[in-house]
């Protein structure tokens, strides 16, 4: 099945730190070189970054025969800086870009473009055996267990949102990322939007300084951790909370509701969302009734002509790039549902395919 193949392939995104798509297939393999992508041919390209995006990243170079793609899932901040080195041919990250990261990627020799992918859920998940998936959490109370002031799971502002609850007095031993990550971005822009203590005292953004807690790298060690460690609570994108069979909160939203992070209520944090000439789009505690409050974007990074801005895979890797995000925002959009990742709405997916569709190698444009 699709989302145990997903499930899979996010396990070897945690064990396999900067390494290629997990195992082999007669379509997709770890090993290769770039060679002409023309009809019949075969190419391999580079591409690191948002280890939240990793898995579907993975499964869709698995779909495509003829494409090889070497995936490093190394965090948003990681993919950003090795397309400013020229040490990929793509980088992922899950904020949009800031005018800095624009400038940097331009001085490549060809203009920043970011393409909006898919959207997931970030789960706040709980390892308390006894306790089903479903505790209701509100944005000041996420807010105060990350900066300290809430310790134990039995905490009066945790009971006064679960009347009826029975929760242990176990201590809350908080994980968050130690890498620059785009799922920290989307975590912590939430709790800053509800938050103005957060906001003062952490900031959002890929990279904050935590009050308290441990560190682990990437969406899967916070998994890991998540998992290993009785009383744990973590935020991880929601593929890798299935994967683990972790249970997790139902957070308030922006209307007042208590609403579990699911396929259609990822979507729902999507509708009516404004669209920038740059395509950096950001949700952030979406006003929707039905929409999960924390909800992420993801997106794929280029120099708008790849070739000029010298990739590192040549033209080979600059046609690749683009049958790959093609892919991706058409038939690739129909894996996300199976995968517990929900596709962009219409109006945002049609300027995505418009970005593409304006990739150039030395001028010409590379279709998609």
């Amino acid at each position: 099945m699709i989302k145990n193949k997903i499930g899979a392939l996010a396990a070897c995104a945690l064990l396999a730190f900067g390494g290629s798509a997990c195992g082999s297939s007669s379509k997709s393999s770890s090993s290769g070189s770039a060679s002409t992508a023309s009809s019949g041919g075969s190419s391999t390209l580079s591409g690191a970054g948002s280890t939240f995006a990793a898995p579907v990243y993975q499964q869709w170079a698995s779909s495509l025969s003829g494409l090889t793609v070497n995936y490093q899932s190394v965090g948003s901040g990681a993919g950003i800086t090795a397309l400013e080195t020229k040490t990929v041919d793509f980088g992922a990250s899950d904020p949009p870009l800031k005018p800095a990261d624009e400038s940097a990627i331009a001085k490549n020799g060809s203009p920043a473009v970011q393409i909006p992918m898919f959207l997931g859920a970030i789960t706040v998940s709980y390892n308390l055996p006894g306790v089903a998936t479903g505790m209701k959490l509100d944005g000041k109370t996420i807010s105060d267990i990350y900066l300290g002031k809430v310790k134990t799971w039995n905490d009066a502002e945790i009971k006064a949102l679960n009347p009826g609850m029975s929760l242990p007095g176990t201590a809350i031993t908080v994980i968050h990322r130690s890498d620059s990550s785009g799922t920290t971005a989307g975590f912590t822009g939430f709790l800053a939007a509800v938050d103005p203590e957060f906001k003062s005292k952490v900031g959002e953004g890929k990279d904050v300084p935590w009050p308290t807690g441990t560190g682990a790298k990437g969406n899967a060690g916070v998994a890991g951790a998540v998992q290993q460690t009785v009383g744990a609570v973590g935020y991880v994108e929601q593929a890798y909370a299935l994967l683990h069979s972790f249970t997790y909160a139902a957070v308030k939203n922006a209307a007042g509701r208590f609403v579990s992070p699911t396929l259609a209520s990822t979507t729902a944090a999507a509708e009516g969302i404004k669209v920038p000439a740059n395509l950096g789009i950001k949700i952030k505690n979406p006003s929707g009734a039905s929409a999960y409050p924390i909800t992420s974007q993801t997106f794929i990074v280029v120099n708008k002509d790849l070739c000029k801005a010298g990739v590192p895979g040549g033209e080979a890797a600059a046609k690749g790039v683009v049958k790959f995000v093609a892919y991706g925002l058409g038939s690739g959009q129909s894996i996300l549902s199976q995968a517990d990742y929900a596709a962009l709405p219409a109006p945002i997916l049609a300027k995505s395919k418009e970005a593409v569709a304006g990739l150039q190698c030395n001028g010409t444009a590379l279709g998609g």
